[in-house]
């Protein structure tokens, strides 16, 4: 079953798609269900994503696509009137559409600083971050500041922002926020052998830091980077 958000979102898509073959934008979506922030439509549509009834077309920023309905929804609109949206979409300019891709901008938590060295102290809520919706897949995501220079080999530089999918897994070489001893995060390389964890560093002249498993709580894995240039 769907909430009643994502029923009425999934609802709002397949209309807009009919009417002009184009998937509304985040601030559509956001009026359309008079949600207070961008933010809100993210969580939807990666839930709508996660179950199967959505899916984002590659290598465009604003493109959904609606792969099934609500059981209870209500018929498309008649063929021959689609297919002559979609025609009459098709004859915008691609300059319009990106100009409009390029506003999809949502907001997420941003949690102080992580080291790229040595542990630092956990990180808090303190506030939130503007982010292209493309940068970000499924799944809840939070940035974090980058503060040291061992990932520089890895191109994090100090002073980035990662851009953190929220989770508690990761596979074996992927960067993650890596909590040690519930009180110290850290970005870096995961790595497990014969329960220890091992978070290696992507520069040379920094040491990988090695635990007990139980030390370790993964809290997510990096999904992009923002970087501001001074």
């Amino acid at each position: 079953m769907l909430t009643a958000k994502q029923h009425e979102l999934i609802r709002f898509i397949q209309q807009r798609l009919e009417e002009t073959g184009i998937s509304p934008s985040f601030e559509e979506m956001k009026e359309a269900l008079d949600l207070k922030s961008k933010s809100g439509v993210h969580r939807l549509i990666s839930a709508l994503e996660e179950r199967g009834f959505i899916r984002r077309l590659p290598n465009r920023a604003r493109a959904l696509e609606v792969i099934k309905q609500p059981e209870d929804a209500v018929p498309a609109a008649p063929r021959a009137r689609a297919a002559n949206d979609m025609v009459a979409a098709a004859t915008r300019s691609t300059q319009v559409r990106q100009s409009e891709a390029a506003n999809d901008v949502i907001e997420i938590p941003l949690h102080g600083r992580i080291a790229a060295g040595a542990p630092i102290e956990a990180i808090e809520d303190q506030s939130s971050l503007p982010v292209p919706a493309a940068l970000l897949g499924p799944g809840e995501h939070y940035a974090l500041e980058v503060s040291g220079d061992s990932m520089i080999d890895a191109g994090i530089f100090d002073g980035d922002f990662a851009l953190v999918r929220r989770t508690d897994t990761a596979r074996d070489g992927e960067i993650v926020v890596a909590l040690v001893n519930n009180e110290e995060a850290t970005l870096k390389y995961l790595h497990r052998d014969q329960g220890r964890v091992r978070l290696d560093p992507a520069n040379p002249t920094h040491q990988p830091q090695v635990y007990d498993a139980a030390q370790v709580q993964v809290q997510g894995k990096l999904a992009g980077l923002l970087r501001r240039y001074h």
